[in-house]
């Protein structure tokens, strides 16, 4: 009886430990590995349901989602300035977000929800400054 037990126990927690979400933390920079005004990383790959805890680590900065830069059904987010805000992200594909502030500066980043290989036509169309073009082509090609 009590080997069944331990060894549905053992069954239950292998299954169930693959379900479970997982958090990964970005930090907002003035200055990091890539240059002034930055996220790091500037790109990420995640499961369905799994959070994004951006991190105000330097002042003047936030997160939030751009328009016309999410898959179809995802909810807008947008984080205060000098506080952190966590996301969760339960619609596969990709996600432009930036720093309201320093957008101009090149402050964005890319969440690839899912396995989805490549953004999707027209993910970077639209006026958008030439630094945020540049440093969005740089965090796609890292994905």
């Amino acid at each position: 009886m009590f080997r069944t037990l331990m060894t549905s126990a053992a069954i239950v927690i292998a299954l169930g430990g693959s379900a479970i979400a997982e958090t990964f933390e970005v930090q907002m920079l003035n200055r990091g590995e890539s240059g002034a005004m930055v996220f790091e990383p500037s790109a990420l790959r995640i499961a369905e349901g799994d959070t994004v805890k951006f991190v105000a680590t330097d002042r003047g900065h936030n997160a939030e989602s751009i328009d016309g830069m999410m898959p179809e059904g995802a909810e807008d987010f947008a984080g205060k300035i000098n506080e952190e805000i966590e996301v969760t992200f339960t619609e596969a594909g990709f996600y432009g977000v930036q720093c309201k502030p320093h957008f101009a500066m090149g402050m964005v980043m890319v969440v690839a929800v899912g396995d989805k290989a490549t953004a999707p036509d027209g993910f970077l169309e639209g006026r958008m400054p030439r630094k945020a073009k540049e440093r969005f082509e740089e965090a796609l090609s890292g994905l």
